[in-house]
């Protein structure tokens, strides 16, 4: 009797193995959080970020049909939704994704000192930011542009602020910012920085400035939301790539954010990003843009 129950309890523990053996089928599934894991090479930063199933991912918290956070507490938008796309392919589930709201001026900062993983946040790839950061991409191209009030027909473009009797707001630290500063009289007077696009925005619904400069598609969400009081000035007067950002050395992950773009171009997602998003406002998304590998 003795040895018919070590038996039962040896078959037993066999059974428990096996249906263990089963649960774990090899296919890579995580903890049950939606996460997968994948194969990366050792040390680098696909594999870090997978075996920890998190990622920060910088963006904006302002700007509609990109980066708005929402009801829901967390960022909504075009590029939010390119970076899911990117988390996703690394093994990433959208509840491991820790939003980190990265305005204008603070951008390269949050890269170089690590707060995020890579930051997508209608980020212009230039030859300045690149003495900091590096960038995957481009996956968009906007063109900047002049948002007045609705009833204003004295702004055409950006040569009407080289009278300088018209002030004109932006944000610190963004290309747009830098572009106008060749088409006003006088910068000082007439120049309007904030932090944000919203402020922008506020300021300009107030009157304390006569118009708001930054890409077009960031404007078309402002006028999405308030048709009634807000206008485009005129035609794009530049051309914006946008970029993923990340850290200057780590050329590897680079390379894989930069498949995983190509990916997306084929597959059908980055179009969907679109169209349920920034496309809403009716701005167009065009071909996908040609990624340039330096």
């Amino acid at each position: 009797m003795r040895m018919k129950r070590v038996a039962a309890v040896a078959a037993a523990a066999t059974l428990a193995l096996g249906l263990a053996a089963c649960g774990d089928n090899g296919s890579g599934e995580g903890t049950g959080s939606g996460g997968e894991t994948k194969s990366f090479a050792a040390g680098s930063t696909m594999e870090r970020l997978n075996k920890a199933q998190a990622i920060k991912i910088g963006t904006k918290f302002d700007q509609p049909g990109f980066g708005l956070k929402g009801l829901s507490g967390k960022p909504e938008g075009f590029d939010v939704e390119v970076a899911k796309i990117i988390a996703k392919e690394l093994g990433i589930p959208e509840d491991k994704i820790e939003w980190v709201e990265a305005p204008s001026k603070v951008r390269e900062d949050v890269i170089v000192n690590g707060t995020v993983d890579l930051v997508a946040a209608t980020y212009t790839i230039n030859d300045k930011r690149k003495e900091r950061v590096a960038f995957a991409g481009p996956y968009y191209e906007a063109g900047q542009n002049i948002m007045v009030k609705k009833d204003d027909t004295t702004i055409t473009g950006p040569d009407s602020f080289k009278d300088g009797a018209k002030k004109v707001c932006s944000v610190t630290g963004s290309t747009p910012a830098e572009e106008i500063k060749k088409h006003v009289k006088d910068v000082a007077t007439q120049l309007v920085l904030f932090d944000t696009y919203d402020k922008c925005r506020d300021a300009l619904k107030g009157g304390q400035v006569d118009a708001v400069t930054t890409d077009n598609v960031i404007l078309l969400g402002y006028i999405a939301k308030d048709e009634a009081s807000f206008k485009l000035a005129g035609e794009n007067f530049t051309k914006e790539p946008y970029g993923i950002g990340v850290k200057k050395e780590d050329t590897d992950f680079r390379t894989f954010v930069n498949d995983t773009l190509e990916k997306a171009y084929g597959d059908g997602s980055w179009q969907k990003a679109w169209d349920d998003t920034a496309g809403k406002f009716g701005a167009e998304l065009g071909s996908a843009p040609t990624i340039n590998r330096y």
